[in-house]
């Protein structure tokens, strides 16, 4: 029996010991803090493999992560760590909350470098917008891990950035988190990289994400555009024996 040490709301972490943790991606989707929740069959196999690709890009790229293997269906294992209880959106095309507080820009326009956003990581308080202050003065971090969650959150973006337009599509915006590994010294990329916590569009402009649920709680337009993402990623190449 694994130890269940953690349940959010799209999924569930066991302790595996030894410093490691085994990851169950669920087949529910939700939208807006839980206003609206579903489930769909292959959503969570489907993300747990698109993740585990991804991580393998970042390691490629240079950039740690918490991913260890893929160990097939909806299962990553996962280097156990201190969460940062901090979402880190970066921003490559206007759309989102960003057009909500700044109407004057239009709707998918390129920025004219990648916009880097701090939420506390919060439910209950509507994940707020923060200042780089905010996060120093709550003594979350540092002025320097501040910019060092910054440069890594932006080498993040540029690398995916690339990787899918090699593919046809779009990387318009993501969010990121970070954990700290055991040491105290090691900044850690976690959670997942999905079409949760990615806009990915087609040349066509079509969502590919879970823009469709939180536009039209379509499921079957998002297990859709989930597959081709999947697909278009190609299979992860690091898999648990």
């Amino acid at each position: 029996m694994l130890k269940l040490v953690y349940e959010g709301k799209s999924k569930k972490v066991y302790d595996l010991g030894g410093g490691e943790l085994l990851l169950e991606f669920k087949d529910e989707v939700t939208a807006f803090d839980g206003k609206y929740k579903d489930s769909v069959a292959e959503k969570g196999m489907l993300s747990a493999r698109l993740s585990s690709r991804l991580f393998e890009v970042l390691e490629k790229g240079g950039v740690k992560t918490h991913y260890i293997c893929y160990k097939g269906d909806r299962f990553i294992k996962v280097k156990a760590c201190k969460a940062v209880p901090l979402e880190v959106i970066v921003r490559s095309y206007a759309y989102g909350s960003l057009l909500k507080r700044m109407p004057l820009i239009e709707r998918l326009k390129k920025l004219s470098k990648p916009m880097v956003e701090f939420h506390f990581k919060a439910d209950e308080l509507h994940d707020p917008l923060l200042l780089e202050q905010d996060i120093v003065e709550s003594g979350l971090l540092n002025q320097g891990g501040v910019a060092r969650l910054k440069e890594t959150a932006l080498r993040v973006n540029d690398i995916l950035s690339s990787f899918w337009e090699e593919r046809k599509l779009r990387l318009v915006d993501m969010k990121i988190e970070f954990g700290v590994g055991p040491a105290g010294n090691e900044l850690l990329v976690i959670d997942d990289i999905s079409g949760d916590s990615m806009r990915v569009l087609t040349s066509e402009g079509r969502h590919l994400d879970k823009e469709t649920y939180r536009m039209k709680r379509d499921l079957n337009l998002l297990v859709e555009g989930y597959r081709k993402m999947a697909e278009a990623a190609g299979p992860p190449s690091v898999i648990c024996r």
